[in-house]
């Protein structure tokens, strides 16, 4: 079995275990009229402003003097002997064999991942929701919320990476007269975990659980299309070079885990009436969807 495909099962293996949130919310009756989510846009414009203000000026204004100059998680021993774990090893396969192909994964990770995943995101939301009658008020929540969730993920994600000082895959390899002399020396020692990859599955399941908080008809819809595209943006960090499997795998886990929690804690659905119908919706969620966000958190 070629190694670019065996690598793609650990992936694989993770949307099967967030399959079960799409298939068991489909399964209750879909309601006439989309519930209503706990929303404020003052509480949630300034945490969505304030996070994304840390994140974006923690990459273009700090960054010099955050990163780690010397990687501080080297996969070397002191004597200079490669320590790298089998599994980075084995999942480096997937890797592009020339610096052309490597360049051209890295820049589909970043069309997919920062205009693709997102804008197709927003379409399967908005089609999911028309067609069960949610307003456009519901769907610039929606939007908010999704932005809201990847924001928190992004800064949970650069916090590590500064801390942990992991030297990326392409910097390993090279002498240590050259790691100096790449393109950006300052993002040489921030392999783990995958920032592309956490924000990608941030997004995508954050987006499918506000789908099935809010009842949406053909829900599945999100999820089919944000979870292939989120897995295809970490095997894209892989073949870039950028990433190691364990990078990945932490920042699709990680990026799923705050996807289903800020959603769920912050924006539950409300004992208001789901739309003008006045239709009264339950304070709690139902039980086989909160059955189902327990079986995941566990699998986290």
């Amino acid at each position: 079995m070629p190694a670019s495909f065996r690598t793609l099962l650990p992936l694989w293996l993770l949307l099967l275990t967030l399959a079960p949130l799409s298939r068991t919310s489909a399964q209750e009756p879909a309601s006439d009229t989309p519930h209503a989510l706990r929303f404020n846009w003052t509480r949630d414009g300034i945490l969505t402003g304030a996070a994304g203000a840390l994140w974006i000026s923690s990459e273009t204004v700090f960054k010099d003097d955050l990163a780690p100059a010397r990687c501080r998680w080297c996969d070397r021993a002191p004597d200079g002997t490669d320590t790298l774990n089998r599994l980075d090893r084995w999942g480096r396969g997937i890797a592009g064999s020339s610096a052309e192909s490597r360049k051209r994964a890295d820049t589909w990770s970043n069309i997919i991942g920062f205009a693709g995943l997102p804008l197709g995101l927003l379409g399967a939301q908005y089609v999911a929701g028309h067609a069960t009658g949610a307003s456009g008020e519901y769907f610039a929540q929606d939007a908010t919320i999704m932005i809201e969730t990847a924001v928190l993920a992004s800064v949970a994600n650069q916090a590590v990476k500064f801390a942990v000082g992991r030297e990326r895959p392409f910097v390993h390899v090279l002498s240590d007269a050259d790691k100096g002399l790449t393109a950006h020396p300052t993002d040489n020692n921030l392999s783990f975990y995958s920032g592309h990859t956490n924000l990608a599955f941030s997004l995508a399941v954050s987006a499918g659980t506000v789908a099935a908080l809010r009842g949406y008809k053909h829900q599945a819809l999100v999820w089919g299309v944000g979870l292939p595209l989120a897995a295809s943006v970490g095997l894209l960090r892989m073949g870039a070079d950028k990433h190691y499997l364990s990078d990945v795998l932490t920042g699709a886990v990680i990026g799923s885990a705050f996807g289903v929690a800020v959603p769920l804690l912050l924006h539950g659905r409300t004992h208001d009436a789901p739309s003008a119908s006045g239709r009264a919706s339950s304070l709690s969620l139902n039980p086989s969807f909160g059955r189902q966000m327990v079986g995941v958190s566990g699998a986290f």
